[in-house]
């Protein structure tokens, strides 16, 4: 958390008389976490999502007007998570490995000019200029569930259409089989890169009849405003049934293959991130449960876990993609 110290020329003031309450006893939950020395991974996020809590937000980002979603499950009624606390809580290792990393560092990221490239085994290869993206269909808004592979889920709203769209307009051959989908990797605008923590580009993939599904979405915005640049701008993917890393950010290139796709966190441990990494609480990761979790900015730490969902809630609509299939084995 930031406080200023005697160092910095003056003294602060006790946090309860400067913090709103719910921030403040998000504060003293901290503390006894660090007391019990169970704080650990929490500590990342707290200082970006108390200076949100405070109102100090940046202006408002361009609106991306579109209509409700009629895809079936597109839609759910569950609260949906605070904008400052989406926007964050981020995982997007090219900005920083820590949560609250992406929304400090992220602002260097040139969105435009954009152009995503989708190339491979398709009849009509192209280059998509953002603006020509943003043409291919009518945004809609849904409101899907994420979650992270770490035990923690959101709500969100997002804009955007069926990522079916584009692969019509690109018209892939009999023979492909796969979509991979590749990040932004540019070590001018992403100090992340620096690192080794990952193989970059970033690239997830998905099996083609995965990425025709309704609910796969080319996501442009959020919250009805533009993404965010912590959040995957100016386009990503969402895959609201899968856990939140196989959503890739910031894509420039979709390439339809007819071999299964190295993925980035499978190529860095194999036996923790499978291709599929469908939400599946009968599955643990080696070093924790899949079976609960908690949503974020619902009481902290301590809010009471939730039962995970079978593909996060979206066994009905996309169950059948993995008919006869050992999801123990293809995790």
């Amino acid at each position: 958390m930031l406080i200023k110290t005697a160092r910095d020329g003056f003294i602060h003031p006790i946090s309860s008389e400067i913090t709103p309450q719910a921030v403040y006893r998000s504060r003293r939950e901290l503390l006894k976490l660090m007391a019990t020395g169970a704080a650990g991974a929490a500590l990342a996020s707290w200082a970006g999502r108390e200076a949100w809590a405070q109102g100090q937000r940046p202006g408002k980002l361009a609106e991306l007007p579109s209509t409700k979603s009629q895809v079936p499950g597109a839609m759910t009624m569950e609260k949906v998570t605070d904008y400052k606390d989406a926007s964050t809580y981020n995982n997007f290792y090219e900005f920083g490995t820590d949560k609250d990393d992406p929304a400090k560092n992220a602002k260097t990221l040139k969105t435009s000019p954009w152009t995503v490239e989708v190339d491979g085994m398709v009849k009509k290869p192209a280059k998509f200029a953002l603006e020509d993206l943003l043409k291919l269909s009518a945004q809609e808004e849904r409101i899907y569930r994420l979650r992270c592979v770490e035990g923690w889920s959101m709500v969100i709203p997002w804009v955007g259409y069926s990522m079916s769209k584009l692969v019509e307009r690109v018209e892939p051959l009999g023979s492909a089989k796969f979509v991979e989908f590749y990040t932004q990797a540019d070590r001018a605008t992403m100090p992340g890169l620096r690192s080794s923590v990952l193989d970059w580009p970033y690239v997830e993939g998905l099996r083609l009849d995965e990425a025709m599904h309704p609910l796969t979405l080319l996501s442009f915005g959020m919250y009805g405003e533009v993404l965010p640049n912590q959040n995957g701008a100016p386009v990503r993917l969402v895959v609201p049934w899968k856990y939140g890393f196989k959503s890739a950010k910031s894509l420039v290139r979709i390439r339809f293959t007819d071999q299964e796709p190295k993925t980035a966190w499978n190529k860095a441990a194999a036996n923790e991130y499978g291709f599929y990494s469908n939400v599946n609480p009968n599955v643990d990761h080696p070093r924790w449960s899949q079976a609960t979790e908690r949503r974020i900015g619902e009481d902290g730490l301590f809010a009471k876990k939730r039962k995970t969902l079978m593909f996060n809630g979206y066994e009905a609509q996309v169950g059948q993609l993995y008919a006869g299939m050992d999801l123990k084995k293809n995790y």
